[in-house]
């Protein structure tokens, strides 16, 4: 079932389904509920799967208070939760949305019953200033097009049809949505929110995201599991090995 709802920043369209334990899909930057299919429906036949639409993403409004940080994302993830009457669910995020779901672990822990990131961001404040800063000011620049979309196509694997979606998707994403949640990604310590979530958590990551600010690498560290193979969107490329990775999980 479609609907939206009301956000802290707008209206947000959710898709619900299914009955059960309960497990909410959080996607990245530029990416909507679709991004979930094959996990909403696989899931769906013995639990209750749900995605939202971030602020800015897919048919949820734009962010009427222009704020994209994370933190700020993560109360989309509240509402919600709040509206469905999610008293106590697991949490997937991929990507920026893995940010986006640790921040909401991270201010309600009691809520959280597993967390399981998808090669998620890490630590943006580590990310060395001369690597990151001239791609920001790129984005910011009238080269926008030309720069997200060369850089969509370097991280996005080698399946062709899952590059299309994405630059699709990329395409109808306003450009503002993009650039604030590519700046906010840059600007999130998932540190404090690390600390304060104990429950099981899980990182599945692809072999590049593996440096010292990688959130698995944080402090102790996370478990984690290296799927080899496939681009940033791992969900997309290898959607039956990323569900049984889930199942498993949830099983625990």
């Amino acid at each position: 079932m479609s609907r939206r709802i009301a956000g802290p920043a707008g209206k947000l369209a959710v898709d619900d389904g299914g009955t059960g334990d309960s497990v909410l899909f959080v996607h990245s930057v530029a990416g909507n509920t679709r991004h979930w299919s094959a996990q909403l429906e696989h899931l769906r036949k013995t639990r209750r799967a749900v995605a939202l639409d971030l602020r800015g993403h897919g048919k949820s409004d734009a962010a009427g208070n222009g704020d994209y940080a994370v933190e700020a994302q993560a109360t989309d993830v509240a509402a919600v939760a709040d509206a469905l009457g999610l008293e106590r669910f697991a949490l997937v995020g991929h990507s920026m949305g893995a940010g986006v779901a640790l921040a909401y672990a991270g201010a309600h822990p009691e809520r959280v019953t597993h967390l399981l990131v998808a090669d998620p961001i890490g630590d943006g404040t580590q990310t060395p200033e001369a690597e990151v800063r001239p791609f920001l000011d790129a984005l910011d620049s009238p080269a926008y097009v030309g720069v997200i979309e060369e850089y969509w196509s370097s991280i996005a694997g080698s399946n062709g049809a899952v590059l299309e979606r994405l630059l699709r998707d990329l395409r109808e994403t306003a450009r503002e949505t993009v650039v604030r949640g590519l700046h906010a990604v840059m600007a999130f310590d998932p540190h404090p929110a690390l600390a304060r979530f104990r429950g099981p958590t899980l990182a599945v990551v692809t072999p590049a995201n593996d440096y010292s600010y990688s959130m698995h690498r944080l402090g102790g560290g996370l478990p984690h599991l290296v799927v080899e193979g496939t681009g940033h969107w791992l969900q997309l490329d290898r959607p039956a090995e990323f569900n049984r990775i889930l199942d498993r999980f949830l099983e625990e």
